[in-house]
């Protein structure tokens, strides 16, 4: 299929073409349609597959179609959970809507508010905003929404996560009765279900992906290590691999923090970022890392959420998440757009409540290999068997214990008791990013 089968006009098509894209992914073949029909659509798709473009293509073709009531008015709202997605989300609308006399605009706090009241009073046909920032400038009498046409939430799992429902369901609030709502999400758990019975009319479903799938084309290990000796073990995995571009993934803003000095003062160009970050720092840490003067990139997970690097080799988890399903958003940074990546983590023997948890969400062991000089002195214990889903309405199964096949040891590197731990070669130098 291609994008001029999706019905999508010639300034789009343009503009497409000017990106370099070709075929549409599986998200936007069937969600563009949806959206292009004008009903309310519910979207999943796991990340790094498109589905920005999924629907700001189509919501550029649905407003440049129709010719609006009064010009420059806003008409579309987009609302994401942080400030990167929101920039990510409006690069992409202005990219697309090159060849088009639409106007937008993105709102988000952290930046000073009256550089954005200016733009927004010089008038805005999509917005794009956080839910904190917009409800700030709504306060203050700067936004009207009496034409808006079309409602976007994005990442509603994440804002739901992150305790927005109490600021959405103000926003709705605001917003005319009647309108195109879509919903784009990484999964449809119970609570994003629950939030779209208050505002979805009959919406349309677009899942392109298993609930809980992981990126198709990521490569992912598990070392394990002890945890006071993690900090010296990414150091070595970043000189050894010869690394120049790699995310890391901290836990906590403070472990952030003080990872990124650990690195600096071992001559490793990096710097974190977290929502205690001003966003002028957050923005420039982010274009240092993308254009590769700076080497590490230690992020926690709502500071990381939205953040778009083209082909990303790889990703660190320094930390476990503690909610499983962070570990499917963090490693979806790499092996985006069908590009292959590596995700690595740095596991310890009191992270593995979190490891049997992302590995019963994914249901996958994930393969270990110990390094050299870094085998634990604590045993990280063998990876519990693989239960499927419950299915609802049944009752979940008693624990008995590990089955015949769990903790043998693998050709992946997975040990149990009883058998010797497999010993990984250090990489010799200029081996580059061979794992």
């Amino acid at each position: 299929m291609t994008f001029d089968q999706l019905g999508l006009s010639s300034a789009l098509l343009r503009a497409i073409e000017k990106k370099g894209y070709s075929e549409p992914s599986p998200i936007q073949a069937k969600a563009i349609p949806a959206v292009l029909s004008g009903k309310d659509v519910m979207a999943a798709a796991q990340t790094g597959t498109g589905k920005t473009a999924a629907f700001t293509l189509p919501i550029l073709q649905r407003l440049n179609a129709s010719a609006p009531i009064k010009p420059h008015r806003i008409r579309a709202l987009i609302l994401t959970p942080t400030r990167e997605l929101a920039a990510q989300v409006a690069q992409s609308v202005s990219n697309y809507g090159l060849h088009m006399p639409l106007k937008s605009a993105v709102v988000f706090g952290g930046v000073k508010i009256n550089p954005q009241i200016a733009q927004l009073r010089r008038g805005v046909d999509i917005l794009i905003a956080t839910p904190g920032r917009l409800l700030d400038l709504h306060g203050q009498g700067e936004l009207d929404f009496g034409e808006l046409e079309i409602l976007v939430l994005d990442e509603a799992d994440r804002m739901l996560d992150m305790g927005f429902i109490h600021d959405i369901r103000q926003i709705l609030k605001l917003l005319p009765a009647e309108r195109q709502n879509l919903l784009f999400s990484a999964t449809f758990a119970a609570e994003i279900r629950e939030l779209t019975k208050k505002f979805l009319q009959d919406p349309i479903e677009v899942e392109v992906a298993s609930r809980n799938a992981t990126a198709d084309k990521v490569e992912q290990w598990v070392y394990p290590v002890d945890k006071k000796r993690k900090g010296a073990l990414l150091r070595e995995l970043v000189e050894e691999k010869c690394w120049t571009q790699v995310l890391v993934f901290s836990r906590t803003k403070h472990g952030a923090n003080r990872l990124a000095q650990q690195l600096v003062k071992a001559g490793i160009e990096a710097t974190a970022i977290h929502g205690n970050k001003s966003q002028g720092a957050r923005t420039r840490a982010l274009e240092d890392f993308k254009s590769g003067s700076l080497r590490v990139l230690v992020a926690t997970d709502i500071a990381a959420r939205g953040l778009d690097i083209a082909q990303l080799p790889q990703v660190v988890n320094f930390d476990l998440p503690n909610v499983a399903q962070d570990y499917v958003h963090r490693i979806g940074r790499t092996g985006r757009a069908g590009a292959s990546g590596k995700a690595y983590s740095l596991v310890s023997a009191d992270e593995i409540k979190q490891l049997n948890d992302i590995e019963q969400l994914i249901q996958r062991h994930l393969p270990r290999e110990y390094i050299d000089g870094f085998e634990p002195e604590h045993e990280v214990p063998a990876s519990a068997p693989l239960r499927k889903p419950r299915q609802p309405g049944r009752r979940p199964p008693k624990h008995s214990g590990g089955g015949s096949n769990a903790g043998k040891h693998t050709a992946k590197g997975r040990a149990g008791e009883g058998h010797k731990r497999p010993r990984r070669r250090r990489p010799r130098a200029g081996s580059g990013n061979r794992a």
